[in-house]
């Protein structure tokens, strides 16, 4: 059921892992390196892959070597949105994936890349197939972000304040479904790339659309996934009951399962993209999921 565990999500995006707390990354890297570590002893033949970076800086991908983060993870990931947000175009995909091999003999997975609807629908058909052109083939994993448009009751966080206005609100419009399950014209485009192309899918604490997103998949022809387990949700009460449902609900699914989302009470500031107090208890919840859920081969929870 689940194939690959993914360590945070976009660590070099100020949105995600707080730079002001952390502005050389040691925080992160000795974090990272303590959960890689921890997963490998509890099941050694689990794939680990370092968080999907945002931006694709190859600069970063030294840092993390330097500080022996690569040797406890068994590939790397980027993301990228370049009709959206990033000021590259789109044309340019092999090229960043270039950068980064250049620097990691490790796999190289596309764990996001999406299009928003924001400006029109037409808009992410038509770099739905031009993506898939340009990447199939030279990712072994590529997730396309999303099926589900964020709906809009919900929060979408930026620490990217100068960012903010029309470009802020792209999160909302990111999935092949509407908010209210209805296909956009470039669901039957997406239709046309599986199994080659995955999906992206996060699913929020006791979400009310996990049991549709699966038949969606399967519907699709879909055979891989990455979505997450939070840390932070792991404290609300009932916490596995809902981890348990999601994880049975993708059983059918190859699953990359992120680790993420610093709990306020345990960051050294109130917020999910907090470095923690202490970054053991964030490889400890790592090496408790992977027990529960992709244990190695004949040991039981």
């Amino acid at each position: 059921m689940i194939e690959a565990v993914m360590l945070w999500n976009e660590p070099n995006n100020k949105s995600h892992w707080d730079p002001e707390i952390d502005p050389d990354w040691l925080r992160f890297g000795a974090m990272a390196r303590a959960a890689g570590e921890a997963i490998h002893a509890v099941n050694p033949g689990l794939t680990r892959v370092l968080g999907g970076i945002s931006p694709i800086d190859p600069f970063f991908i030294r840092r993390m070597e330097s500080q022996g983060v690569l040797g406890a993870v068994d590939a790397v990931a980027v993301h990228g949105f370049p009709l959206d947000w990033n000021l590259w175009q789109i044309d340019e995909w092999p090229g960043k994936i270039a950068e980064i091999r250049a620097v990691t003999g490790l796999p190289i997975w596309v764990s996001e890349v999406g299009i928003s609807t924001f400006g029109a629908d037409e808009v992410q058909l038509w770099g739905l197939a031009r993506t898939a052109e340009l990447l199939i083939g030279r990712a072994p994993r590529i997730h396309w972000y999303s099926l589900y448009d964020l709906p809009r009751e919900w929060e979408a966080t930026t620490r990217h304040r100068e960012a903010e206005g029309s470009s802020y609100y792209r999160h909302f419009h990111m999935g092949l479904l509407r908010q209210d399950g209805t296909p956009k014209c470039a669901l039957e485009e997406f239709a046309k790339h599986t199994p080659a192309l995955g999906l992206c899918q996060w699913f929020h604490f006791e979400d009310h659309r996990l049991d549709k997103a699966v038949a969606w998949m399967k519907r699709l022809g879909v055979t891989y996934l990455r979505t997450g387990l939070s840390w932070a949700d792991s404290f609300r009460p009932n916490a596995l009951d809902w981890f348990d449902r999601q994880m049975e609900a993708l059983r059918d699914f190859d699953v990359t399962v992120t680790f993420c989302f610093t709990p306020e009470h345990r960051g050294i500031a109130p917020h999910h993209s907090s470095a923690p107090q202490v970054p053991e208890e964030y490889a400890a919840f790592c090496a408790d999921m992977v027990r529960r859920y992709a244990p190695a081969r004949g040991i039981l929870r």
